[in-house]
């Protein structure tokens, strides 16, 4: 049926475009002195033909629409290679296997070397989709990981490698010149090096490794008031290998923390003795040997305040309901490095159901800036596809409107390449204002070059993602900077 609309509303190469994805045509006709007008006719029932079908279905990557214009979508660099053979032909390896992501070829052949002087079989990746293929197929033991990576960021990695079942046990050891400690170390991180780094301090980072992955039993500090809450945690999280010491009063874990070194730590927030973020508070200035992971698990409906204060020293925060001990199943887990397919066949179904819904993005508010109207179709449909909302700028100074507007923007997906204010202007700017100092930020960018890289991170940005996006990717890194509330 034509539809018929005057004026000049979308550009005709970008109407065609989207006229195509809907099964239909548009054309204009256009005389002087009297105006356009668009013609954009659909079929009353839309047949996708075979090709079509895998265009519109929501594909791992958004490059089934063509490139902008002013954006051309470049492919990841091509990296050099290794300019020395790492241990990957000698697989199955006869002893313990390091696998080391880093760009940096030096640096990377100094681990190399360390690694076989300490005994170790060694891999060596140079991007972060190298590194992630290396471990997803040798499954090495432990990973040394840089942050600033010529493809990905290197949380992006971590949070793939924690997602991924076989080798979200895999302990991770950050060696960077960036320092993200903190959200490295929510994720599941065992440790964080900034370099420049001696010799000492990489041995060091090698016996940390060697003690985890050489440790007999995993203890758990679980701070719970009520003894029926507190037996049914235990039976949830207990086995062979654990070991939990169960208290009712915030003054009893305090004392146990200045004494004992903790592989997680579960808290309610109300205790008879002490409201739970308070303990949190005085574990940051009392004299504790560790601040261990922190796996908040309360009954209390929480104020969005209340949810930033408590992230400052939990990433992961439960609200207890009917579904919710499968997801502290699974947060357990990941703290203590548990190998998944050893687990009863119980709690592996219980964590297949904890992970066959992405709450992570249900309801979450996020900002979308980009100029071309084809991201932003792709983008807006497979995020809302995810359950978050959508608000749309065009450039830097409609996204600082926008923010304006809506004081709940969750998170700011930052296209680099705009007209009249791009995005690292943009970006500066949001972080002027404090009340967005802490808003997480990912920057696009058209080429995944380091200039690029630290451009956006100098102007503020908490991470980068380069064009043409790979939805996989997009999500892994919006989940790890949105906090993580769940309400089961």
């Amino acid at each position: 049926t034509p539809r018929r609309y005057g004026g000049t509303g979308l550009g005709l190469s970008i109407s065609r475009d989207l006229a195509h994805l809907l099964g239909g045509q548009i054309s204009v006709d256009s005389s002087p002195g009297q105006g356009s007008v668009f013609s954009l006719i659909l079929p009353e029932r839309f047949e996708a033909q075979a090709e079509e079908v895998e265009a519109l279905s929501l594909r791992p990557t958004v490059d089934t629409l063509p490139p902008a214009p002013q954006v051309p979508a470049s492919p990841a660099p091509k990296l050099p290679p290794l300019a020395f053979a790492d241990d990957r032909e000698r697989a199955p390896f006869g002893n313990r296997c390091i696998l080391v992501i880093e760009d940096e070829p030096n640096f990377a052949r100094i681990l190399f070397d360390l690694a076989h002087e300490l005994g170790y079989s060694c891999l060596v990746a140079q991007g972060a989709d190298e590194g992630f293929a290396l471990a997803a197929q040798f499954i090495p033991d432990a990973i040394l990981l840089d942050m600033r990576l010529p493809d990905h960021s290197g949380l992006t990695v971590l949070q793939r490698l924690k997602e991924l079942a076989g080798t979200r046990h895999i302990p991770v050891h950050i060696i960077s010149v960036e320092d993200r400690v903190e959200a490295a170390m929510h994720m599941g991180a065992v440790g964080y090096a900034v370099k420049p780094t001696s010799r000492e301090q990489l041995k060091e980072v090698f016996a940390r490794l060697e003690a985890k992955l050489t440790q007999k039993l995993k203890h758990i500090l679980l701070v719970e008031d009520d003894d029926l809450q507190r037996e049914s945690i235990a039976r949830l999280i207990g086995d062979d290998d654990v070991e939990i010491t169960a208290v009712a009063m915030a003054q009893e874990a305090l004392a146990l923390l200045r004494e004992n070194v903790y592989d997680c730590m579960i808290i309610d927030l109300k205790l008879p003795d002490m409201l739970g973020n308070e303990l949190l508070k005085r574990m940051t200035a009392e004299d504790i040997r560790a601040f261990p992971p922190v796996i908040v698990y309360t009954g209390r409906n929480l104020t969005r305040e209340e949810e930033t204060e408590l992230l400052k020293y939990s990433r992961s925060i439960i609200i207890k309901g009917a579904r919710s001990p499968e997801r502290l199943l699974d947060e357990v887990t990941l703290f203590l490095h548990k190998v998944e397919s050893q687990l009863s066949h119980e709690r592996q179904r219980m964590l297949k159901t904890a992970r066959s819904r992405d709450k992570v993005f249900e309801g979450r508010k996020i900002l979308l800036v980009d100029d071309d109207v084809r991201n932003i179709f792709a983008l807006t449909s497979a995020l809302e596809h995810k359950g978050a909302i959508v608000e749309i700028g065009r450039n830097g100074r409609e996204a600082i409107e926008r923010l304006e507007q809506h004081d709940d923007i969750d998170l700011v997906l930052m296209d680099v390449m705009m007209p009249e204010m791009d995005g690292f202007e943009a970006t500066r700017l949001i972080r002027q204002q404090p009340r967005w100092r802490k808003l997480p930020i990912i920057a696009v960018t058209a080429k995944a070059m380091k200039d690029d890289q630290q451009r956006c991170l100098q102007a503020g940005a908490n991470d980068y993602l380069a064009k043409p996006i790979d939805l996989d990717r997009l999500f892994s890194l919006i989940r790890v900077w949105l906090p993580q509330l769940e309400r089961i």
